[in-house]
């Protein structure tokens, strides 16, 4: 059986989810005796065992990539400054939407945020990563200042302005990590 990190809450459902660390978070409701999470879990077997395998080879590849200069990360908050807030200004208006301040970051896990303000705050590790990939980041922060949460209502919104955004998803998840970590896997 694996590890895992177990958090409950007022859900109704028991969910599993796999971080880019291959470490296993099992959610479930308050009052969900252990042995029901046990035989969930194993139910779920070969479906964490495939996705720990995924998550590990991701992690491998990260560890691989050649770690950023702190002057190469300024680099890239610069270049960022300057392409982001053209982005969300086209983007904001195809949407219908206000926004507050755009900072830019070097974060370890999140490729963007938006706060209930309307604050957008960005990775700059999103200029390495394709154009499109840059513009679903961006869109997706967007639809946060209509829908601030994940809903099904969320994803028609992102999914009206980039038709593609599941493979977006998915290319940020299987090439995301990488860069993610290689920016801050710096040598001493």
């Amino acid at each position: 059986m694996f590890d895992y990190t177990l958090i409950r809450s007022r859900r109704k459902t028991i969910s599993i989810e796999i971080d880019s660390g291959a470490h296993l978070t099992v959610r479930a409701p308050m009052r969900t005796p252990k042995y029901e999470i046990q035989r969930f879990l194993e139910e779920k077997n070969e479906w964490i065992e495939k996705h720990m395998a995924g998550a590990e080879k991701r992690m491998e590849k990260a560890r691989q990539a050649e770690p950023l200069s702190r002057w190469e990360l300024r680099d890239l908050t610069e270049e960022a400054l300057r392409v982001l807030p053209l982005k969300v200004k086209h983007y904001a208006q195809i949407i219908g939407v206000t926004y507050g301040h755009i900072t830019v970051r070097n974060q370890k896990t999140l490729w963007g945020s938006c706060s209930s303000k309307g604050n957008l705050n960005f990775n700059c590790m999103l200029m390495k990563t394709p154009e499109h990939i840059q513009d679903y980041v961006v869109v997706h922060e967007l639809c946060h200042r209509k829908e601030m949460n994940h809903s099904a209502r969320f994803w028609k919104l992102v999914g009206e302005v980039i038709p593609d955004y599941k493979q977006c998803r998915k290319w940020l998840k299987d090439e995301g990590g990488a860069l993610l970590l290689s920016s801050h896997a710096r040598s001493a």
